[in-house]
């Protein structure tokens, strides 16, 4: 921590009182510093997210330039640049770091073993090194893990009730987004889901931003009837060209993030990433007030939300079934 220390003094200049005045304990302010070390451009994000973050922050007393001071870095995609941003924060004492994705919480954890490190997001937080377990983490690492196996199966089964007639289903995703023993779950979820329901599934990948059009193009080629798209940092990042490309190429698709269906997608099921956010507002509090990460077990989501975009339907030719639409957590209408 930093701390702001004032005395009075004389005109002579001896001090007036070893002991602080009401007034002047008011004016003594523990000023908290925190790290924020992002893998993307920030002003790429859904801009409520982090606001969700900084609204954590402020509902538990924290205010910018009062009482907290946010030192951000932001990667721009290019994950080399992760660990040397995370040595800067480091280098300015920040009491502890808050990285929102897996590649920003595993350089963190490179560039120092003691600074407290809140991870939120994350998919697989054991199998990638961040903690030894969820309930136990260990070390100086603790957050929120975003990520069930068993959404791609949900999201498989509500897409099938909104196009009941799609036979073939693609399912787009970013390979190493998330831990291997998460991305080998989920593709298992996924392939049994697809059997139950009767329909052939494409795996289509799309390791980087450069990668999405090709991706839509083999969607294309092998005549896939609506779209699920298993999301990651980058691919939120990307929601304006995914939403694009499916209304070009007529794809209802369902994502797991809701940030893409505000952005004009069809569908989404998924744990509340702004809620996410928020809450992770509550693991830097616990930790300024002196808890430790290893203490801290890492939390799961409870709570999935389906949000639908009924003018996106509209668009798309679509007539959402009606129980379909009785199931959704909020629909959007215009």
């Amino acid at each position: 921590m930093t701390f702001e220390v004032r005395e009075s003094r004389c005109r002579g200049g001896a001090r007036l009182d070893s002991h602080p005045s009401a007034a002047q304990t008011q004016q003594t302010a523990k000023v908290a510093r925190i790290g924020y070390l992002s893998a993307n451009q920030m002003a790429m994000s859904p801009p409520n997210l982090h606001e969700a973050f900084r609204q954590g922050l402020r509902d538990l007393g924290y205010v910018e330039g009062r009482n907290v001071v946010i030192e951000y870095r932001e990667a721009g995609g290019q994950a080399e640049r992760l660990l040397p941003l995370a040595a800067e924060l480091v280098a300015l004492k920040v009491d502890l770091i808050v990285a929102p994705t897996t590649p920003a919480a595993l350089a963190a954890k490179q560039a120092t073993k003691s600074l407290p490190i809140v991870f939120f997001g994350s998919a697989d937080p054991v199998t990638s090194g961040l903690v030894t377990s969820l309930a136990r983490p260990g070390g100086n690492v603790t957050g929120l893990t975003g990520v069930s196996p068993e959404i791609l199966g949900k999201c498989l089964e509500l897409l099938k009730q909104a196009v009941p007639r799609a036979s073939r289903l693609a399912v787009l995703r970013q390979p190493g987004a998330a831990g291997e023993r998460t991305e080998r779950d989920v593709l298992k979820v996924a392939d049994d889901a697809a059997k139950a329901l009767g329909v052939r599934l494409q795996i289509v990948e799309a390791r980087v931003a450069a990668d999405i059009d090709k991706a839509f193009a083999n969607m294309t080629k092998a005549r896939a009837e609506a779209l699920v798209v298993w999301a990651s940092a980058m691919l939120v990042h990307q929601r304006g060209r995914l939403v694009t490309l499916a209304a070009k190429n007529r794809l209802p698709a369902i994502y797991t993030s809701r940030e893409v269906v505000d952005a004009g997608g069809l569908m989404s099921y998924g744990h509340s990433q702004e809620d996410l956010n928020r809450r992770a507002a509550t693991y830097v509090d616990k930790i300024l007030k002196g808890a430790t990460p290893a203490d801290l077990p890492v939390e799961q989501p409870t709570k999935f939300d389906l949000v639908i975009n009924v003018k996106t339907g509209k668009a798309l030719g679509l007539t959402i079934p009606p129980l379909l639409l009785a199931r959704a957590d909020n629909i959007i209408e215009k």
